[in-house]
């Protein structure tokens, strides 16, 4: 009787086995879209043996746990090279919106305007004594000094995108670390009590993922089954069940977005921008920071030089009424922003005859400024005397057409690079519904084998009972 007891027990645990394989098999299948989902398998273990006599009698099998199909080193490798990721991402994309901004080719650009205004100097010395080229100097010059304030302009506005950028991903990082902080703790209580907390643990994996697409960050886990995330060097973001934040602002001095780093609730707010390097965050600081900036005092450069050489020139000469040249341009006091404030002079904007085209006083006919004027276009007066106007601008948009290049390349590259180690983490931790299915089947056919042997059981105890009748 007892041996018959102990089949029945046995196809008991059997029976049970295969339902939580079932249920398991169902849990995979119905998370085969689950971003950083890892498979789960039940671990059958053999029940411990019975001793008979000399004999030992199996006693069937149970559920050990419940275990996730998981490589932690390649999970850290996936989160390294994402991180590589959001920083290509982001200088491409950044330099994509700079390289359109010196698109000669689909737009009238900077390079035009400025062979405009000095063949507009060309047109007077042919004809020195017209109003109409007079007012063709006038509208070209304008023009010049708008779109140099335009390029100025669509620079800083890429940059204020990506203080808005920086805003946002600080806000997301947040509430990641919040998010964490809440994981490691219910990881702990779950783990605590002998079992394991798959699902939060896949959870927990993909928002450090996350968070290393954002910022460069470092983490480790615990012997507790808690993480530890520092962003850059110093910012401890997660800390078992504890988490910081960071707080992105503008500061005066420099009218940028920087982030801050708040070590305690009460503690004083520390600046990091300069620490980090790497992530979405990493990439925007480094357009922003030096690639833009370089190109806006480039602009700059361009235009203060502009006006101080046409200057030059133009003060040595003579207007239509006789009278000294004045300023053609109204001189910016220094390089910084001169792009931005770049005007012609009022009182030449006002009235076309004080432009000056002679060299010497009441000699209408007389165009030796004006050629002068629209010689300065092949001048070498950039770079200390090395390039002119046109070389210097062209190079400077033949380097964003190479970075910009380059930079899409390595987006490419690296695009490759991690889908190549997501296709390898599907063939590991990934869903399969095929060997679902077929795990399926295997379960289905041991619960109706399981079945079959209490039936049995069931059998040889009426037997038994009946004999005791007879």
């Amino acid at each position: 009787m007892s041996k018959i007891s102990a089949m029945l027990d046995v196809g008991k645990r059997s029976m049970s086995n295969s339902q939580t394989a079932l249920q398991t098999v169902s849990h995979n299948i119905a998370n085969k879209s689950t971003e950083g989902y890892s498979r789960q398998r039940v671990d059958i273990v053999t029940s411990p043996p019975i001793g008979v006599g000399n004999i030992r009698i199996g006693m069937g099998a149970r559920a050990g746990s419940v275990s996730r199909t998981n490589n932690p080193w390649l999970e850290k490798q996936i989160q390294k090279e994402g991180q590589n990721m959001g920083y290509m991402d982001s200088r491409a994309d950044s330099l994509a919106r700079v390289e359109q901004i010196y698109n000669e080719q689909m737009n009238k650009g900077l390079n035009h305007y400025v062979t405009d205004f000095f063949n507009s100097f060309r047109e007077l010395s042919n004809n020195p004594e017209s109003l109409t080229s007079r007012s063709l100097v006038r509208e070209s010059a304008t023009a010049l000094a708008q779109d140099f304030k335009r390029v100025n302009d669509q620079l800083k506005g890429v940059q204020d995108d990506l203080d808005r950028q920086i805003e946002t991903s600080v806000e997301e990082l947040n509430q990641t670390s919040k998010e964490l902080a809440q994981l490691n703790e219910k990881i702990q209580l779950v783990e605590v009590q002998g079992a394991t907390a798959n699902d939060e643990r896949d959870r927990r994996d993909l928002l450090i993922k996350k968070m290393g697409e954002k910022i460069d960050i470092t983490w480790a886990e615990g012997k507790d089954g808690m993480v530890s995330v520092t962003a850059g060097n110093t910012a401890i973001l997660v800390s078992g069940s504890s988490y910081n934040e960071l707080k992105a602002s503008r500061t005066d001095n420099r009218d940028r977005v920087e982030i801050f780093y708040r070590p305690s609730e009460n503690g004083s707010l520390f600046q990091m921008t300069e620490q980090f390097k790497g992530g979405k965050i990493g990439g925007a600081l480094e357009i922003r920071d030096q690639l833009i900036e370089e190109h806006l005092n480039t602009i700059d450069n361009l235009a203060y030089m502009v006006a101080k050489n046409v200057n030059e020139v133009h003060i040595e000469g003579y207007d239509r009424y006789g009278r000294k040249g004045v300023l053609f341009f109204e001189m910016p006091k220094e390089t910084k922003s001169a792009a931005e404030g770049l005007k012609m002079n009022e009182t030449v904007a006002l009235d076309v005859g004080r432009i000056a085209a002679a060299a010497r006083p009441d000699s209408p006919g007389d165009n030796t400024i004006a050629n002068m004027l629209s010689t300065l276009q092949f001048r070498k007066v950039m770079d200390n005397g090395g390039s002119t106007f046109d070389d210097f601008y062209n190079s400077q948009v033949g380097q964003i057409g190479t970075i910009a290049e380059r930079a899409l390349k390595s987006q490419e590259s690296q695009k490759n690079i991690l889908s190549q180690l997501v296709n390898i983490r599907e063939s590991v931790s990934g869903v399969s519904l095929d060997e679902e299915a077929t795990k399926m089947i295997e379960m289905q056919k041991a619960y109706d084998a399981s079945a079959r042997l209490i039936r049995t059981a069931d059998e040889m105890f009426d037997t038994i009972l009946n004999l005791k009748r007879m």
